[in-house]
């Protein structure tokens, strides 16, 4: 806790470490978290992120939170297709959901990479008219007159003088606990569960490259984040209008490119790709199986194109979907370290 909770300077404060709790899984196969030596994970910052993540005072008119558009129960995603704003207004993209955040090796968050870095990323969603269509000025002010906020941010970074850069350190550092590992196929692959023959059967489709062959964008049981976290145009539109990555680099050859999500927790967080245009996982399997359009940005990794797909048969599609739902872990969805409790 606090050493000096009287004096304002930062240089007598010291906190709490709150190391990440990694667990085993990602320490055998995955490099470490680089958390910001700017931003240390404190016990102190970790609470007033969580708050803060689920307060509406960060919009306008306080009446939506971080947590409306990014549910604990939807594994921090949006069970809507688009997201509504404080004014009405929809998005055209789907929520991503929130979790593993600290293996983003990249650091490019959104669907299309124009952000680099956690913290950076609290920043948009305040200010943007679709969302909480705030103003950084506002958002400080009434976190500054707030009964309870000043004390909190002194005790979380040793000032009770709030700022944009103090509000998304924290929020970060709540996102970065977000650590999803306790799926049915994680304890598989520890030896602490039994998969079906169907759930085996579906991740031998998912690693054949001649069948499912998804492990390329998504990794195998040795990628215990199920992502690569690099950008794909994964054959969604023979006509690109979204263009994505390309929006944000200027490079034509990035146009259609949105981000892999990471195949954990799919139960939960329907709908599906990057505009949600997918209600189920059903329709997901179908588009790689034979819903494949052309264009001129497509993935060579989309290697059946000109097929329309993998062309599975019925018993591999319900296999396939089998082993992808042992991906989900549902105590992360009511670990209470992440509920508004």
């Amino acid at each position: 806790m606090c050493s000096s909770c009287t004096n304002e300077s930062v240089d007598t404060y010291v906190s709490t470490p709150s190391p990440l709790k990694i667990p085993q899984l990602f320490e055998d196969n995955i490099l470490n978290p680089v958390i910001p030596t700017d931003n240390p994970q404190t016990v102190e910052g970790i609470a007033l992120g969580k708050k803060l993540f689920f307060d509406p005072i960060l919009s306008a008119n306080n009446t939506q939170a971080c947590a409306d558009c990014h549910a604990p129960e939807n594994a921090f995603s949006d069970a809507d297709r688009f997201s509504d704003g404080i004014d009405g207004i929809r998005g055209n993209r789907n929520s991503m959901p929130l979790f593993n955040l600290a293996w983003n090796y990249d650091e490019k968050f959104f669907w299309d990479g124009r952000v680099f870095s956690l913290e950076h990323q609290a920043f948009q969603p305040v200010t943007d008219p679709k969302e909480l269509h705030n103003t950084w000025q506002q958002v400080e002010q009434k976190l500054q007159e707030h009964a309870e906020y000043p004390n909190l941010f002194k005790l979380a970074f040793g000032t009770s003088k709030i700022d944009s850069i103090k509000v998304t350190k924290a929020i970060a550092q709540f996102e970065r606990t977000l650590i999803s590992s306790n799926s049915k196929f994680d304890k598989y692959l520890i030896g602490e569960a039994t998969l079906t023959p169907q759930e085996l059967n579906g991740f031998n489709v998912f690693m054949d490259e001649t069948k499912g062959d998804c492990f390329h964008c998504h990794g195998s049981d040795k990628n215990p984040l199920w992502t690569d976290n690099i950008f794909h145009n994964n054959g969604l539109d023979a006509i690109v209008t979204d263009l994505g990555l390309g929006k944000v680099t200027g490079d034509p050859a990035d146009n259609g490119k949105f981000k892999s999500p990471s195949l954990r927790n799919l139960t939960f967080t329907a709908p599906y790709m990057h505009d949600g245009r997918f209600a189920t996982l059903d329709e997901v399997i179908n588009h790689y199986s034979e819903g494949l359009q052309n264009s001129p940005t497509i993935d060579p990794l989309m290697k059946k194109v000109n097929q329309g797909g993998v062309q599975l048969s019925a018993q591999d599609k319900a296999d396939l979907k089998a082993f992808l739902l042992s991906l989900s872990d549902n105590e992360f969805i009511s670990n209470p370290n992440f509920l508004n409790q």
